[in-house]
């Protein structure tokens, strides 16, 4: 039987199909104060970057699809998980239509529970701030890796889910340019919650540019 996240003691509520349904860089600061669930550990999402497919050089679906971005091409509402310099996990929201390959990424996420579980599996961090800040980080937290790849945020099968508790996003976001990439460095599609201590380095350090 298929591992399995619901929305649990808590009450949270999963998000719907129609939520991902739709351009990367619209759901990428909607997801913003959105959680991360999965099992009993779960963070806040408070930075996110977006990826647009085949318009977008930066994208894994820029080529066209391959065995490594097959989720990207399926229906929105699953978890595109890669694996990234040969040293870590990073995990994605597929969004966009079924076939036109949009994606956000997790950047960072501010630790809500199951925090002792987080510290087991992140020795290394020094802060709390620490255990989730930065995109292969919150997947160590909350042990995601490749056998993730293709779970359904929206029913929990596969063990991860993406919830709401009824906060909502900020309405005045941090935004600046993507890190980490090598082309499409001008798109200011990266988008995070302005003075949470849980943004990665990379946004702590880039000079906060208020969304339009």
């Amino acid at each position: 039987m298929a591992e399995r996240t619901g929305p649990g003691r808590n009450g949270w509520a999963p998000l719907t199909r129609e939520f991902f349904t739709g351009d990367a860089r619209t759901v990428a600061p909607a997801l913003l104060n959105k959680l991360l669930v999965r099992g009993d550990v779960a963070g806040r999402i408070v930075e996110v970057e977006a990826y647009c497919g085949a318009q977008d050089p930066a994208s894994h679906a820029y080529r066209g699809p391959t065995r490594r971005n097959a989720t990207m091409f399926g229906p929105p509402g699953h978890l595109y998980v890669y694996f990234s310099y040969g040293v870590h996990w990073c995990a994605n929201a597929v969004c966009g239509w079924d076939g036109i390959a949009h994606a956000v990424l997790f950047r960072a996420l501010a630790p809500v529970t199951g925090i002792e579980q987080m510290w087991a599996r992140r020795s290394g961090a020094r802060r709390a701030q620490d255990l989730c800040s930065g995109p292969g980080k919150l997947c160590q937290a909350l042990d995601v890796g490749r056998e993730h790849d293709g779970t359904d945020l929206v029913t929990g099968e596969g063990g991860v889910i993406v919830a709401t508790d009824g906060r909502r996003p900020p309405a005045r976001p941090g935004r600046g340019p993507r890190v980490g990439i090598s082309v499409g460095t001008a798109d200011r599609w990266r988008w995070w919650v302005a003075g949470d201590d849980n943004v990665s380095r990379a946004g702590r350090s880039t000079p906060r540019v208020v969304t339009d």
